[in-house]
């Protein structure tokens, strides 16, 4: 029978009921922590299933049949998103999950109507954009999780095949507008189990971790990490707002125990550069036995840095489409930052064409390798998404093989950049709809942002056009209803958010003249800087 994220709640429930799985923290009327409530892997496993009785009850009146897909339109930081996410799945649907930055009530239907779903679970704020909704409905709320069992027996966990899905996630970045779908079947969920067991193992034998909520649960990474923990009975701790801040975290590992820190790498830059002006903090970052992050690689300074003062990194390379792809060493030696592919699966690095022309100086003798995931590797995604000319599933990024068997990224090949949450934003289709609606008013753009909460559309005028706020203000006119129906981390919000440079004073390469997106990023960093700055 193949395990899943619902069996390996059973398990972990009957061989440590009274374990704490969750701290949620409960807040004053100043917004202030006052306590942290612990609930036990036995009352969140009792939790589950009185949510998943409540959702049969609920399904079963509107006449919605079991295995049918459930879109859930949420947060994904709270226990009583969890809550609803697992129980929906173990009332016998298929969840569907959309975080709330992607706000646009058109793509989700439009998405929803692409996996034939029958109704939407939604927090209170979208009521409005829903009453003409061809699908049912439902308001998530706060089910009342004390009010004992319905009348409605939760059948046994039914054994499922490996080709049926377990989920629909989306890619983090739009295509053509909208995201994409991402179906994970329950073949992907047991490789996605095997692999989180052993990122999540605790460091000492026969310990149980205190870790920390990561990010949504509407997104692959959190998703991953839990269903690791909870193999191991560990602890996670619901943060009061995430991000959080350095003293907020400092709070987290003193008053709840936090030992292993999950984070996303643009995150934990920030705590990296407090603990340089704190050495108490420092103290705190260097006592936890890992800090495990993802997302966007720390520069390797700040990287070698973290290691040289005690901090106990390692990074978690992978993709929503597949999880986690690669693991870094770990510990205290040289090869520590060094990555690794995890077990038990099958993955290629080919040559990609003219790599030294790709890689530019600082590897210019080096071959560049593209990771592929193997058709035959029990975490290759959805036949959707993998290529059709082989069958496998070409990541895009590219790496370095410095050792036999362990790689440093170098990063993508196509034109997506990752936001400070580590979500990607696709830059080709923010650049090829201004170049499309502006046509008359700038010459050339180029998209930047790597790293930061939005991107920034940099843009030289057009031949006779004035530098000057009315440009700016034209351009978001005409770009707007394109940026209104994608996710809040890959829009052009604002005119603020389009900066206007001089004519010909984008950096270009020599032989195409194509724009260096990197040395924009880098020349105007003290504007993109004041630009955030402001807007923050």
């Amino acid at each position: 029978m193949l395990r899943t994220h619902l069996t390996i709640l059973e398990t972990s429930a009957r061989r440590a009921p009274s374990a704490i799985a969750f701290k949620v923290p409960e807040s004053d009327v100043s917004g202030s922590i006052s306590r942290w409530r612990d609930i036990t892997y036995s009352q969140f496993l009792s939790d589950v299933e009185l949510t998943a009785s409540h959702w049969s009850r609920v399904f079963l009146r509107e006449g919605i049949p079991e295995r049918s897909v459930i879109g859930l339109w949420m947060g994904g930081y709270s226990y009583s998103d969890l809550v609803n996410l697992y129980g929906v799945s173990r009332a016998g649907f298929i969840p569907q999950l959309f975080s709330l930055r992607l706000p646009n009530a058109d793509v989700i239907l439009e998405l929803l109507m692409k996996t034939g779903a029958r109704a939407l679970i939604y927090e209170d704020s979208f009521e409005s954009a829903l009453q003409s909704w061809p699908l049912h409905v439902f308001r998530a709320g706060s089910i009342e999780l004390a009010a004992g069992r319905s009348s409605i027996d939760l059948p046994p966990l039914p054994s499922v095949q490996k080709e049926e899905i377990a989920f629909y996630f989306h890619t983090s970045g739009s295509t053509s507008g909208s995201p994409k779908l991402v179906p994970c079947s329950f073949q992907w969920l047991e490789s996605t189990i095997r692999k989180s067991d052993q990122i999540c193992a605790p460091r000492e034998r026969g310990g149980l971790d205190i870790a920390v909520w990561a990010g949504s649960m509407c997104h692959i990474f959190q998703n991953f990490m839990l269903i690791g923990h909870l193999q191991h009975n560990a602890c996670i701790i619901q943060p009061l707002a995430n991000p959080y801040t350095s003293e907020q975290l400092v709070d987290i590992i003193q008053y709840c125990g936090l030992n292993r820190l999950n984070i996303f790498g643009s995150f934990l830059s920030n705590h990296l550069r407090n603990s340089r002006l704190d050495p108490k903090f420092l103290s705190k970052l260097a006592s936890l036995d890992e800090i495990i992050y993802t997302g966007l690689p720390l520069p390797r300074e700040e990287e070698a840095w973290a290691y040289s003062n005690g901090i106990k990194l390692r990074n978690v390379f992978g993709s929503t489409e597949v999880g986690a792809l690669l693991v870094s060493i770990g510990g205290s030696g040289l090869d520590a930052g060094l990555l690794r592919p995890t077990e038990g699966v099958a993955y290629k690095f080919a040559p990609i064409a003219s790599s030294a022309a790709v890689a530019g100086p600082h590897v210019s003798t080096a071959r560049l390798l593209e990771l592929i995931v193997l058709a035959e590797s029990p975490d290759c995604p959805d036949v959707s998404l993998r290529n059709p000319d082989d069958g496998d599933f070409h990541t895009g990024d590219l790496f370095q093989e410095v050792a036999p068997g362990c790689y440093v990224s170098e990063g993508r090949d196509d034109d997506w950049i990752k936001s400070e949450s580590s979500l990607r934003c696709n830059t080709k289709a923010i650049e090829d709809n201004a170049r499309a609606m502006c046509a008359t008013l700038i010459s050339e753009c180029v998209v930047v942002g790597n790293g930061r909460p939005n991107p920034i559309l940099v843009v030289e005028p057009g031949i006779g056009v004035d530098n000057n706020d009315k440009l700016r203000v034209d351009i978001m006119r005409k770009i707007r209803q394109f940026h209104s129906r994608r996710y809040l981390h890959e829009r052009i919000g604002s005119a603020d958010m389009i900066l206007v440079v001089p004519r010909g004073s984008l950096p270009r390469t020599a032989t195409k003249g194509n724009i260096r997106r990197k040395a924009v990023e880098e020349l105007y960093q003290f504007q993109i800087d004041k630009i955030f700055s402001v807007s923050r």
